[in-house]
């Protein structure tokens, strides 16, 4: 079966162009079929997007999907960016949104960490919840290696996914787990080196 964390080339392509704002700065992002949340930048990036704080020097958008989270804060904050997902197909879309919005970033192909050698001050995920727990937590468990000291990791979750769950593997991956925002089963959580 076919989901938004495997790369599946057989899929036909269905390209979706659609505007986001983040604040008063205008945004285009191009989605594809077999990229998570075609067509609009989902609640819950947007909700990661927007809890976000000023950030400065290099940032990774985790599991990027077609890129919405690197490529705004990219803009924002004029970051050093990389991006990785396990798609090729996401991964074409993001390097596209990054040329379409003027935003100069590092697109790879990885598995959770698997290629990724750098540290970065700041790690965003909004986890592929559909890959499965294993996945997501082994993202958890590798993040703070590649975190440079003082370093933050954030991570989104609903409840009805396991939020609660998730928070207690954060903890143990980190020694520490902050909720910074948490409404109707939403969470933000923020982890530090």
């Amino acid at each position: 079966m076919s989901h938004y964390f495997t790369d599946d080339p057989a899929l036909p392509d269905d390209f979706r162009q659609f505007p986001y704002y983040y604040g008063d700065i205008p945004f285009t992002f191009t989605s594809n079929s077999g990229v998570f949340s075609p067509g609009h930048v989902d609640p819950e990036t947007d909700l990661l997007i927007k809890t976000l704080p000023p950030l400065r020097g290099s940032f990774l958008d985790l599991a990027c999907g077609y890129g919405p989270i690197g490529i705004v804060m990219a803009k924002a904050n004029r970051l050093l960016v990389t991006m990785s997902d396990v798609s090729e197909r996401a991964l074409r879309c993001a390097r596209s949104n990054c040329a379409a919005n003027g935003v100069t970033a590092e697109v790879k192909a990885s598995f959770c960490f698997e290629r990724i050698r750098e540290t970065f001050d700041t790690i965003a995920l909004n986890p592929p919840i559909h890959a499965g727990k294993e996945v997501t937590h082994r993202m958890f468990a590798e993040a703070p290696a590649h975190l440079n000291p003082g370093g933050a990791f954030y991570v989104v979750m609903l409840e009805k996914y396991g939020a609660k769950s998730a928070r207690g593997c954060l903890e143990a991956a980190f020694g520490n787990c902050e909720i910074v925002y948490r409404k109707k089963g939403e969470y933000v959580f923020c982890c530090r080196k």
